[in-house]
């Protein structure tokens, strides 16, 4: 006599949890994720036509506030402190240091020479006084940089 033959179960698995798990991490992303990093220094940018892009690496920002108060920081957060661009004050935060145009030079050489592939950007205020940032521009000038990006904000058409 033959065996009987025994009809197979299907498996049937709950895709449920697994559905639950992929919407919590991706709720805890996006809730966690920061897009832009805050700025150390607020600035109003003035407007203008270009649409170019920014490089997003190897960039040391130039800042120029409404107070003509200058303030240098490197692309990725963090290296800032390295670099001696930012110093610890009472309560452990990083704040920026703020430079005349007569030393920006030495300091923008030591970044230069830590990575040669640094592109500055300079970012001033729109109510700085323009004698200020032409200052901060023949600084630049006198060390033989004469590229660099000027971050201004997009006219609404």
């Amino acid at each position: 006599m033959g065996r009987p033959v025994v009809k197979r179960m299907g498996v049937k698995i709950d895709m449920t949890p697994m559905v639950d798990v992929a919407f919590l991490l991706l709720i805890f992303f996006m809730s966690t994720t920061q897009f832009k990093p805050p700025e150390s220094v607020p600035i109003n940018l003035p407007s203008s036509h270009s649409n170019l892009k920014l490089p997003e690496s190897d960039i040391l920002l130039i800042s120029v506030d409404q107070n003509n108060k200058i303030t240098l920081s490197l692309g990725a957060p963090g290296l800032d402190a390295q670099y001696g661009f930012m110093v610890p004050n009472e309560q452990r935060m990083l704040r920026p240091v703020e430079y005349q145009p007569a030393d920006l030079a030495d300091n923008i050489k030591k970044a230069r020479m830590s990575n040669l592939k640094i592109r500055l950007i300079l970012k001033a205020d729109k109510n700085a006084q323009y004698g200020f940032v032409e200052d901060v521009m023949g600084v630049l000038q006198k060390i033989n940089m004469n590229r660099f990006n000027m971050v201004t904000e997009l006219e609404k058409e």
